[in-house]
């Protein structure tokens, strides 16, 4: 890290690589820290987790129990040891509460003073942060398990939602109203995302054993449908052909440049795919045990080398690095499934939300070295390794 720094000041370096350094070994080091807590509050599962990304300060979750909290990551106490205090909920007293499970929170991706949930309870709220008031409500025939907003939009304000229907349904802010559905699928939607790379892009993933990308603007919609043979298999089984998964798929999630989508099924498989031409890479993550009936929610790390997935597997959080299938690590410390996962990419912190009503901070551990260490480690003062020595003579010694 030294020579990092050394030869960022002397401009022989990107800045970029130190950064990138840092990150890598703060994802490495991730580890539940004593000192860090998130208020208790749920008192069902945990299903979702979001944190804005405008100050990475905020976080929302939602339970089981149709109740949102808001977060304040921050330390404001200045205390090595704090507790992330819930600032406000929308509680079951709620006149507005969602009445069965939220699947997914989201915040508006450009400002803080208005987040999105969508429930078990048919419908899509759009809400007011200051006010805690739903600005607009958006009612389906069939219970919702995910929706998502661009974060890279500009020429619209599409809310894409999956619902029980094999439709995928397109809400317009602007309007109030869903403005187009995407039609293809056989099966509920389990999970879509927009592509950060490109704003008319969305994935979308469903029961059916598919996972299709669609360009909204066109009439047609669908762009491809992702084939886990990638087109080898024999044309005599159709209804096998094009399938991404031997089972529901349940989770979707690009990497931050939008060049790749992961996708996670009930088949105990994790895949990686081209986005652009729709190609299986055939990464090996080995088993990805995935037992959800419904969506699954995952995150993948941000400025690393390489770069990291953070997977619910069971009752932890199953560390892989994205484009070799290894597994680097599992995060234990939950006493239930895992649902959900969510890094704070500022800082590297991982929040995880669980069925045991728990969101527990893994955050990187601390760069210091172990007292036993320094003991028996460092050299006598007088045979101070060379590099640390003051090279520089006095005017005495050159007169």
């Amino acid at each position: 890290m030294l020579g990092f720094i050394s030869a960022r000041q002397a401009g022989l370096d990107d800045p970029v690589r130190l950064r990138r350094a840092e990150s890598t070994r703060r994802v490495l080091s991730l580890e539940l820290n004593k000192d860090r807590d998130v208020e208790r509050i749920h008192g069902s599962g945990i299903n979702t987790l979001d944190i804005e990304p405008v100050e990475g300060r905020y976080m929302l979750s939602g339970g089981s129990d149709g109740v949102i909290v808001l977060y304040d990551l921050e330390n404001l106490s200045r205390k090595p040891s704090y507790t992330c205090k819930a600032l406000c909920s929308v509680g079951r007293s709620h006149p507005d509460v969602h009445r069965y499970s939220v699947e997914t929170v989201q915040w508006y991706p450009h400002d803080t003073g208005m987040f999105t949930s969508s429930s078990f309870d048919k419908t899509l709220k759009i809400w007011d942060t200051n006010t805690l008031q739903p600005a607009d409500v958006f009612h389906f025939e069939g219970t919702v398990y995910s929706h998502h907003m661009s974060p890279v939009a500009t020429k619209h304000c599409l809310i894409a939602v999956g619902t029980k229907s094999p439709k995928v349904q397109l809400c317009d802010l602007k309007s109030g109203s869903c403005s187009h559905i995407l039609q293809g699928h056989r099966q509920e939607v389990l999970a879509v995302s927009w592509s950060p790379r490109h704003e008319y892009i969305l994935a979308t993933a469903s029961a059916d054993s598919r996972v299709k990308l669609w360009d909204v603007r066109r009439a047609s919609g669908c762009l491809s449908t992702l084939d886990q043979h990638n087109g080898e298999k024999s044309k005599s089984s159709s209804e096998a052909a094009s399938t991404a998964h031997n089972g529901r798929v349940n989770g979707l999630c690009y990497t931050n440049d939008g060049l790749h989508l992961l996708t996670i099924g009930t088949d105990d498989r994790m895949r990686l795919w081209n986005s652009s031409t729709g190609e299986n890479t055939l990464v090996n993550y080995g088993k990805v045990c995935n037992e959800s009936r419904k969506g699954l929610k995952f995150t993948v790390s941000c400025g690393c080398n390489p770069e990291f997935a953070f997977v619910p597997y069971g009752s932890t959080v199953a560390v892989y690095t994205i484009f070799t299938g290894e597994l680097i690590t599992t995060l234990k410390g939950h006493y239930s499934t895992v649902n959900c996962c969510v890094l704070q990419p500022n800082f590297q912190e991982l929040y995880s939300g669980s069925k045991d009503c728990n969101i527990l901070a893994w955050i990187p551990a601390l760069r210091e070295p172990a007292p036993d260490d320094i003991s028996e480690k460092s050299p006598p003062q007088q045979h101070l390794n060379p590099a640390y020595e003051d090279a520089w003579s006095s005017s005495d010694d050159e007169g």
